[in-house]
């Protein structure tokens, strides 16, 4: 589970790139209930979506040429450091580490199949400030090409921990199950799955990250995503011991997905 004791590796912050803000906050606050609070004092572009007054995720401009798409950031403690290992490892940077006033120190990475992610090295903001509660980020995943280069770069990048299980069902295929490096099993904070190019259309081809967010009703939660102008283009599906979840695009064409936990 992803907790705001963020190690080294660990998922700490979230952050959406669209064209149109005032839709998103108004399709996110529609489905989750969020709120927006700007960055600072007037409408800035950047700001958080909250919930209960807590910062679950952030809302900024696209990037030139990007798509909408959520970014996930993973904690780690010197951000120059870990662009000269991305490099070294194949990948790029596609923005060099800067500093976030006393927040903290940030740079965005692609893993050297294309995937995308992003470092944070904290300062006064460690990370978000819920998570694994309803409305609020409980797990991460990666869709790749290559699960073994997929596994080779992140281990020497965060050391992680991986372990594989068959996936449940007749679905056929290996779930892998990423962790901080030398962390217990209830710290396991995502996923990687190895997948064909088809199901790597959202992205162009290339691999990508989404979220996983938490849900006490799945089957509410999606019918919000329809009436907010989203869609549900998986599911919803029942995973033995995981729960009920679904795939979702939001009205920007960024995917997440929706879990209801099952029950402990």
């Amino acid at each position: 589970m992803i907790t705001t004791d963020f190690a080294v590796g660990a998922p700490c912050w979230l952050d959406l790139g669209v064209r149109d803000a005032a839709a998103a906050k108004a399709f996110y606050g529609s489905v989750f209930g969020w709120t927006f609070q700007p960055f600072g004092s007037g409408e800035e572009e950047y700001g958080f979506f909250q919930s209960g007054g807590k910062t679950v995720a952030a809302l900024g401009p696209l990037e030139e040429g990007a798509r909408s798409a959520w970014m996930i950031y993973f904690s780690t403690p010197d951000v120059d450091a870990a662009a000269a290992k991305v490099r070294n490892a194949g990948g790029t940077v596609r923005v060099d580490p800067f500093d976030v006033g006393d927040a903290g120190r940030m740079a965005q990475f692609s893993d050297p199949q294309g995937g995308q992610f992003a470092a944070l090295q904290p300062g006064k903001t460690p990370g978000l400030e819920l998570v694994d509660e309803p409305g609020s980020l409980m797990w991460i995943e990666l869709y790749t090409s290559d699960s073994a280069a997929a596994k080779e770069f992140y281990k020497g990048l965060y050391g992680w921990d991986f372990t594989d299980m068959p996936m449940p069902g007749d679905a056929g295929g290996t779930y892998t199950v990423i962790g901080p490096s030398g962390a217990p099993e209830e710290r396991m904070h995502g996923g990687l799955m190895q997948v064909s190019s088809e199901d790597l259309t959202p992205s162009g081809g290339r691999p990508y990250w989404h979220p996983v967010f938490h849900s006490t009703d799945c089957d509410a939660t999606l019918a919000k995503v329809r009436e907010a102008g989203g869609s549900v283009v998986m599911g919803p599906d029942e995973a033995e011991g995981v729960g009920r979840f679904a795939v979702c695009l939001d009205p920007f064409g960024a995917d997440f997905l929706v879990l209801q936990p099952s029950p402990m």
